[in-house]
């Protein structure tokens, strides 16, 4: 669709009209003391006839000139298609955990054993997709927690910084607490929106300078929603000196702490014992966590003001240096 911004600019269209009748000219302001010749000879009627078509011939590209910088000025423009757009998605932030107790290879995925950080990537393969519309930020945590990625609708980069993080990158023991207060910290810099934190951990708190305590205190101050999730298997069967043994390699994890700072929040703790309850978790968190069905309009608007302007710029080149018009300019200055 086609059309005009500022449409009122084309009512200045009369006004060098106007200013020509309405403003005295130097030809009347000199007419009381010009002569006029009685009787011209043909070579003088035809310089004259010449220099009125050469009026003529400028007065029409001025003309033309000023009705393109006019329609310049009214800023056409080219609006496309509407487009929605989610009128307020969430602000996420997701933890993962990469302390060494991630190392434990208790998770199958596609009927192949891989470690606790392995299954946790598979399945955010297809889980960060899904969050079109929403903001996505990445924090990364163990010895200290560390903002990977803020918090941004670039969808791609925070699946790819997901995909090369490593076990022990941040160190070996588990920092919860400092965690959730750097989330509560980059929540803080951005407007009000919903705040969520999806903390995933397989352990307990054993590093950092808060503890999840204080941190939970943060966390509620800025209104953050908590999803908690423990990662890990409640049993497996490990090789000894005596032969198979059943272990509970979940016995570390922290399970109370975790409960208690999802639901003082407003937020739910899950178990993730395999890669189908964490892909559960996830689906039930978009039902908890709806996105708004609200929707705001967008139409692509493409601005086509500097075309009359560049043609208008054009002619004055032309008007300027044509021959008509420095022979016009030599005649009337005569």
């Amino acid at each position: 669709m086609f059309e005009f911004a500022s449409a009122w600019v084309f009512l200045l269209l009369p006004l060098p009209l106007l200013s020509y009748f309405l403003l005295p000219t130097r030809q009347e302001k000199h007419s009381a003391g010009a002569l006029r010749a009685p009787f011209l000879s043909s070579e003088q009627l035809m310089e004259e006839q010449q220099v009125g078509q050469a009026s003529i011939a400028k007065l029409s590209l001025l003309t033309l000139i000023w009705l393109l910088l006019i329609s310049a000025a009214a800023r056409p423009q080219w609006l496309g298609e509407p487009l929605d757009l989610p009128a307020k998605g969430r602000d996420i932030m997701l933890a993962i955990d990469l302390s060494r107790s991630m190392e434990m290879q208790d998770m199958q995925v596609a009927d192949q054993s891989v470690d606790r950080l392995q299954m946790v990537k598979y399945v955010m393969q297809d889980f960060i997709p899904r969050r079109d519309g929403d903001r996505l930020g990445l924090i990364l945590f163990a010895d200290t927690a560390y903002l990977q990625t803020p918090l941004t609708r670039d969808l791609n980069t925070v699946s790819q910084m997901l995909n090369e993080s490593l076990i022990g990158l941040v160190g070996d023991k588990t920092a919860i607490g400092d965690a959730i207060a750097l989330a509560a910290k980059r929540f803080a810099n951005k407007e009000s929106s919903n705040r969520i934190l999806i903390l995933l951990t397989d352990g307990q708190n054993t590093s950092g300078n808060l503890t999840p305590e204080q941190a939970l205190k943060l966390a509620k101050e800025s209104n953050i929603k908590i999803y908690s999730i423990g990662v890990g298997a409640d049993e497996m069967m490990r090789r000894g000196f005596f032969g198979m043994s059943r272990i509970n390699p979940s016995a570390d994890l922290d399970e109370k702490m975790l409960t208690k700072i999802a639901e003082e929040t407003g937020g739910r703790y899950f178990r993730a014992r395999d890669a189908a309850e964490l892909e559960q978790i996830y689906l039930t968190l978009d039902q908890l966590e709806p996105i708004s069905e609200e929707s705001l309009k967008m139409r692509p608007l493409n601005a086509l003001f500097y075309w009359p302007l560049s043609i208008a710029l054009l002619l004055s080149f032309v008007l300027i240096g044509s021959p008509v018009a420095a022979s016009l300019s030599t005649r009337l200055k005569s």
